[in-house]
């Protein structure tokens, strides 16, 4: 499965005195840009879609999420989902061990808004079972580690958990997201990813891309 299993916030009450400490700590982030890193344009998408080796989906045999893992620490206590959490928020605040305890999150592919991280997953675009089957049963544990964790690319994005799960391990033949207005975008992203990657593509995720890219 894609979905990504979100650590859940701990929401515990804090008595006065750990207030005050926590307090000290919390850091106020800036608007954030609410997006992964923009992928390349509806041109160099189809440029690239054209470029994808196009086979049938590979089997699922050895499978696991363990293969693929995530989420990996970035810098001091914060780790990817933390990481992508602050930057696709806006006004996050973060305690000492970077646990998102507040901010604004908004989803691009449902357009709903949230104020608690627990309702927030990070989503593998090409999710990790996608992936497995195009190509990345191939690669190294650390290959794999590094796509799942890979912030360099359109890859991970906070939105609405529940959106996220229904998602699973489809491709853009078997799902897109609930807001039409964000295809153009989604199937950007997903062109991007898995021709940096060198994942291949079935005929029918190719079809669809190239519905979705001609419209863009």
């Amino acid at each position: 499965m894609s979905s990504v299993y979100a650590r859940r916030h701990r929401t515990a009450a804090l008595g006065a005195t750990a207030l005050l400490a926590c307090a000290a700590v919390l850091t106020t982030g800036t608007p954030a840009q609410a997006a992964p890193p923009e992928p390349v344009s509806a041109a160099t998408a189809r440029t690239y879609l054209g470029e994808l080796t196009v086979k049938a989906e590979g089997s699922s045999d050895g499978y696991s999420r363990d293969k693929f893992p995530h989420w990996s620490t970035q810098s001091g206590t914060c780790n990817t989902r933390e990481v992508v959490l602050k930057r696709d928020g806006t006004n996050v605040q973060q305690d000492a061990a970077c646990a998102a305890v507040s901010g604004t999150w908004k989803s691009p592919y449902d357009g709903a808004t949230w104020t608690a991280a627990s309702d927030i997953d990070i989503d593998h675009v090409v999710p990790l079972s996608e992936a497995w089957r195009s190509g990345a049963s191939g690669w190294t544990t650390a290959q794999r580690q590094g796509f799942a964790n890979d912030l360099s690319q359109p890859q991970l994005i906070a939105v609405t958990d529940n959106v996220n799960q229904a998602k699973g391990d489809q491709d853009p033949a078997e799902w897109m997201p609930p807001t039409a207005s964000y295809h153009c975008f989604y199937a950007r992203m997903w062109v991007d990813v898995k021709q940096h990657y060198k994942l291949t593509v079935d005929p029918a995720e190719k079809s669809a891309l190239t519905s979705i890219l001609s419209a863009c």
